[in-house]
């Protein structure tokens, strides 16, 4: 547990490796964090994880324990993305074949701007429930609503804390139960994150331009890329990430490959933790055997 001073912010981290010094040597893989939310929800897989891998963990600027006060950080996937670049340098993780990205909901547009920041390092990419949509007038209408509702949900966010709305916020993000910690932990990082940051990352996730680009750079990713989505996912439609493995099949001549997961939402790696890390694990296996094969 330590904190980093970036040019943005005092950014709060979690390395595997400072409870045990030989998880230096070990491969990292950087976890970069959904919407409205801590680190702390990655706990379960670091957990299950961390005796093969060194797992970082960071609160994004907004969020959980990093400090932006006396700060002015930019809330956009360029400013994100430099926050983790510059944790990635500080931890030395820029190393040549030493590091595996995964990044869940928004969190995926900002691991996939760090996969094209750091080729040399990069192993491989995870995606999850971070998808692609036709561009029809039936997606930009919904796009449209979505923004109106991220700036009601902020104005009202405090409602979620009781009963039976809690649940509902609960369910709409994890369609299989999970712990009831987690549950906490999910309301009071939505309710405390910072009002600015939250509805500026809500905004430019559903944002056009950022989406097309999101796309394009995907496809660029010369590592491995895994796919993950929950089929059940309420939060962010399922179809989304299966057009983008689509997509990337077709259109890249670099491995990808589909996690699919029929009954379980948008939080896998709470609903089915053992299961999705089994997922991850076969896939960081296949990418450490593909870079090794790889010219250098």
């Amino acid at each position: 547990m330590s904190y980093f001073e970036s040019t943005r912010c005092r950014l709060y981290y979690e390395d595997s490796a400072e409870s045990d010094p030989s998880g230096e040597e070990k491969i990292a893989v950087l976890f970069v964090n959904g919407w409205a939310i801590s680190s702390r929800y990655w706990k379960p897989l670091v957990d299950t994880l961390s005796a093969t891998y060194r797992c970082i963990t960071y609160d994004q600027s907004g969020t959980g324990k990093t400090i932006i006060k006396g700060y002015k950080p930019t809330f956009t996937i360029q400013g994100f993305t430099d926050e983790a670049g510059e944790l990635i340098e500080h931890l030395g993780l820029q190393r040549p074949g030493k590091l595996h990205i995964v990044g869940h909901s928004m969190g995926g547009m900002v691991a996939t701007e760090l996969c094209l920041r750091y080729p040399d390092a990069l192993v491989s990419a995870t995606i999850i429930a971070c998808g692609i949509f036709e561009e029809t007038p039936f997606t930009s209408l919904g796009l449209f609503f979505l923004g109106g509702l991220i700036d009601l949900s902020l104005n009202f966010r405090n409602i979620f804390q009781h009963e039976p709305l809690k649940n509902i916020f609960i369910k709409r993000a994890a369609t299989k139960e999970i712990p009831l910690k987690y549950q906490d932990i999910l309301i009071e990082d939505f309710t405390q994150s910072d009002k600015e940051a939250t509805i500026a990352v809500g905004k430019f996730s559903i944002d056009r331009d950022v989406l097309r680009t999101y796309t394009r750079h995907v496809l660029s990713i010369s590592s491995p890329l895994l796919c993950s989505v929950g089929m059940a996912d309420h939060t962010i439609p399922p179809e989304g990430t299966i057009t983008l493995y689509n997509t990337r099949k077709a259109e890249s001549g670099a491995p990808t490959n589909l996690a699919k997961f029929m009954e379980l939402g948008h939080l896998p790696m709470l609903e089915d933790t053992a299961r999705f890390a089994g997922e991850l694990k076969k896939h960081f296996e296949f990418s450490e055997q593909f870079d090794k094969k790889s010219p250098q």
